[in-house]
């Protein structure tokens, strides 16, 4: 009897040992972005920030997911119109294929960046060309557009954005672990502007918003061992990021 007893005791801490590390290891650091294809800004912001993720140590603590919907509306008929025309409404639903055809982020990005590095050259027309520069299969997203399954991806999008709490007030709207990243002095003074000015002056505007530092909240969020793209950072509060960044505009050049 002694013996079985000895025999249950040692298989109880066996087992342990074996399923610990893998209920103590920590979470990835939810990282959402919501944007929409023809914004200058989250054009920007895909090719000059987001995109440096992929290129240290820090992107395997991050689960990365993209919403290109932005400031679309969904009208009647589930009709969906873009804040900068059809074109746009066009190459969100191709993004949106992207992300459906090809669910490895690393994949799916390498399109998205290819196809918004073109729209900051001004060369959105030629997105066609990224299936060529990304090696990637084309004909899986053309049967997603196709097929209108982009289109359903897209009213989903649009549930999603809708749903955020807080609203998105603009774009590139960055999440992290649920957060928004955002500066609401810096919000206050572009509406004012817009209010003095009014014309259409106010697109050119875009909020200088923590989303800048998305990495370091990225890395005060990640609750294990911090890579070295984190330790390189002097890592400060929300607080501390949002006074330095207060009253600061960022124009369109």
């Amino acid at each position: 009897m002694a013996s079985d007893r000895r025999a249950v005791v040692f298989l109880i801490l066996y087992s342990s040992f074996l399923v610990s590390p893998a209920l103590s290891e920590p979470q990835k650091v939810s990282l959402a972005l919501y944007y929409e294809a023809l914004c200058p800004f989250c054009s920007r912001f895909v090719v000059h920030s987001l995109s440096k993720v992929f290129n240290g140590d820090i992107f395997p603590i991050i689960d990365l997911r993209l919403v290109p919907f932005g400031n679309a509306h969904i009208g009647s008929n589930s009709s969906i119109s873009c804040q900068h025309g059809s074109f746009e409404c066009f190459l969100n639903t191709v993004e949106a294929c992207a992300i459906y055809s090809w669910p490895n982020v690393q994949q799916h990005f390498g399109f998205i960046y290819c196809v918004e590095r073109l729209v900051l050259e001004n060369k959105h027309n030629e997105w066609e060309s990224c299936f060529q520069n990304t090696g990637l299969d084309q004909q899986a997203l053309v049967n997603c557009y196709n097929s209108g399954l982009g289109q359903e991806i897209e009213l989903q999008y649009g549930a999603q954005t809708a749903a955020l709490v807080p609203p998105h007030r603009y774009v590139p709207w960055v999440v992290v672990n649920g957060l928004p990243l955002y500066d609401v002095s810096s919000a206050m003074f572009v509406l004012i502007i817009c209010l003095v000015l009014l014309c259409r002056l106010c697109c050119h505007f875009s909020v200088y918003s923590d989303y800048d530092s998305f990495v370091m909240y990225v890395c005060e969020a990640y609750e294990g061992e911090l890579p070295n793209a984190c330790e390189k950072l002097s890592l400060r509060t929300p607080q501390q990021i949002k006074s330095n960044s207060a009253n600061k505009v960022r124009t369109n050049a």
